[in-house]
């Protein structure tokens, strides 16, 4: 192997990548970058097993093509601390290589590009849907933290991709609230869904940009590939059926609050510094017109309470929330106003943005209550 490349470039390459070297590993070859160079591209590849990214360069000229593994954490040291510049890149033995730039150089081992794992795509069964690389990260964005950590549940560890011939919704939950996020943009044929574990979901919102275009999703039953500029991302799906989502989504609540999202989340995170913390419950008391916000802690003595305007129509109601989820949810909003959505204090409560806000905010999400004195 022997070819030159600018160093920015290249240290573009395997930032992109660089997320799937995995921290621990009892497979010492995935501690490195796989380089490649065939059909004058470079093609970089990262792995921990169940995740995989691989990214193309275009170096400046090729003067040799091969196949080597090379350090990943000494390689990405090295290009962090290098100026702009070409740099040739090129075996020297058996089992070395050197990096030379203007006026120095450093020598690696390498590793045989054969005891690198084989990638596995997905299989001749797979489905495929194209998706706005815009609309994909803020759906991410928007329901990724309502995942969960449940060992027994794996199918809350992810993002349910839920695919219908007029719309898609990416859904999260961990029991206690439920996020949907639904875009008109990406449908199909036929009705398909998979579910993506937190940790690529992640990474994926984390490198695709705005820039990307569109992001090309293929997925069986086991494996998901996503295509976006010169990426591709591969990793393995959760396996297990997710819950029926939409029959939990309330439909008849009659007791509605329309109120300032910006003022309802910052009153909610004042009270909330008088919560209990290991509990973090606040109580609401809605009346026609008003908004009472209390909070307390017996333990140390401490209590707060906040009144607020708003637009309530429905019955007296006193139910109470976890605060922090009840922050999450509307701090992952982007409209000016904020609807809830009560039966009574026992049911969940449905929050979504106004009518007239409905069209481009695309996120929804049900909280459960917790029992108040």
């Amino acid at each position: 192997m022997d070819f030159s490349v600018s160093s920015a470039a290249l240290l573009k390459g395997i930032n992109d990548v660089s997320k799937a070297i995995p921290s621990k590993t009892t497979n010492p070859i995935l501690d490195n970058f796989l380089f490649v160079i065939k059909d004058k591209m470079l093609e970089i590849t990262a792995s921990d097993g169940d995740l995989t990214l691989r990214t193309l360069v275009e170096p400046d000229s090729v003067e040799e093509a091969g196949s080597i593994a090379v350090p990943a954490r000494q390689i990405l040291d090295l290009f962090r601390a290098l100026p702009d510049q070409p740099v040739t890149i090129k075996t020297t033995g058996d089992s070395s290589f050197d990096c030379i730039w203007s006026n120095g150089n450093s020598s690696f081992p390498y590793f045989p590009a054969e005891d690198y794992p084989e990638i596995k795509g997905t299989g001749a069964d797979s489905s495929t849907i194209v998706f706005p690389a815009e609309s994909l990260v803020e759906g991410i964005n928007g329901t990724v933290y309502a995942t969960a950590d449940d060992e027994m549940r794996p199918a809350f560890n992810g993002i349910f991709f839920d695919i219908t011939p007029e719309s898609t919704t990416l859904v999260a939950s961990d029991s206690h609230k439920l996020i949907c996020y639904t875009t008109a943009d990406v449908k199909a044929e036929q009705a398909a869904s998979f579910i993506l574990h937190k940790k690529p979901a992640n990474v994926l919102k984390g490198i695709v940009s705005k820039e990307d275009g569109d992001v090309t999703i293929s997925f069986d039953s086991s494996t998901v590939v996503f295509l976006f500029g010169a990426t591709m991302m591969v990793c393995r799906l959760v396996v297990g059926k997710y819950p029926k989502y939409r029959e939990v989504i309330p439909q008849n609540n009659s007791n509605v609050l329309k109120i300032d999202r910006a003022a309802f989340v910052n009153t909610v995170r004042r009270v909330a510094v008088c919560a209990n913390k290991a509990s973090n419950h606040i109580k609401l008391e809605l009346k026609p017109g008003q908004l009472e916000i209390t909070a307390q802690d017996l333990g140390f003595a401490i209590a707060a309470y906040e009144k607020i305007s708003c637009d309530y129509s429905g019955e007296d109601l006193t139910i109470g929330f976890k605060s922090s989820f009840l922050i999450e949810i509307l701090s992952n909003m982007s409209c000016e106003t904020v609807v809830m959505k009560f039966g009574d204090s026992r049911r969940a409560a449905l929050i979504l943005p106004p009518e007239e806000e409905a069209g481009s905010e695309k996120i929804c999400g049900i909280l459960m209550p917790i029992m108040v004195s």
